[in-house]
């Protein structure tokens, strides 16, 4: 399939994808520990389930960087990439270190109910796609989800001209044709690129209200 195949295809799909005004409206109506789940989405521009399953051991605070895993293919192994940490998710994960629970590994756990085990589990975060329904309509924004950060972030890092194939590897995409169609456009290090970031969101900092 070539890429005017694939870029129609995914047009087909009609994603609603926000503009910055109405992600930092979500970041700011949620409460501290969502906005520091959102913004560990947005300035690493992982998908949820890798968030998820982020473990302080995948967190390097010193020399600043973090690991993901992804499942390539269904079966497959999980596929390690490493993800600088620009200054406003250093903030983010440094406060919630100094926090955590040193009985739980990962960096996004909770409590919850269980009906098939019938009792009460700690774990990381399993599915929180409702909490982005509940914040937007707070925001009084229009509805989008959390993949829609991880597209954010991809796009204002190729509207500062960071080269595409750096934010292939930053998303973790295989083929350079999804980078492409991900961002409608093409575009010195990883490093750089996740700084944008900071410029961007500046105005920002990790103790914002989340009553404004």
């Amino acid at each position: 399939m070539n890429f005017s195949r694939l870029l129609k295809k995914k047009k087909k799909k009609n994603k609603y994808f926000p503009p910055k005004e109405d992600v930092v409206k979500v970041v700011t109506a949620a409460d501290q520990e969502t906005q520091d789940y959102l913004w560990t989405i947005i300035c690493t521009m992982g998908r949820m389930g890798e968030i998820n399953n982020l473990k302080w051991s995948d967190v390097n605070l010193e020399e600043r960087y973090l690991v993901l895993y992804t499942r390539k293919k269904k079966g497959g192994h999980l596929t390690p990439r490493r993800i600088p940490i620009n200054n406003k998710l250093f903030g983010v994960l440094e406060s919630r270190y100094q926090k955590r629970d040193e009985s739980q590994p990962w960096v996004f756990w909770h409590r919850y109910w269980s009906r098939k085990a019938g009792e009460w589990v700690e774990g990381p975060y399993r599915d929180r796609k409702k909490i982005m329904t509940t914040l937007c309509d707070k925001a009084d924004v229009k509805y989008f989800r959390y993949h829609a950060l991880r597209h954010f972030g991809a796009s204002m890092l190729d509207h500062d001209k960071v080269p595409i194939g750096t934010v292939q590897r930053i998303l973790g995409h295989e083929n350079r044709l999804t980078t492409e169609i991900y961002l409608h456009s093409i575009g010195d290090s990883e490093r750089a690129a996740v700084s944008c970031l900071d410029q961007s969101f500046d105005e920002f900092s990790h103790t914002d209200s989340h009553t404004k």
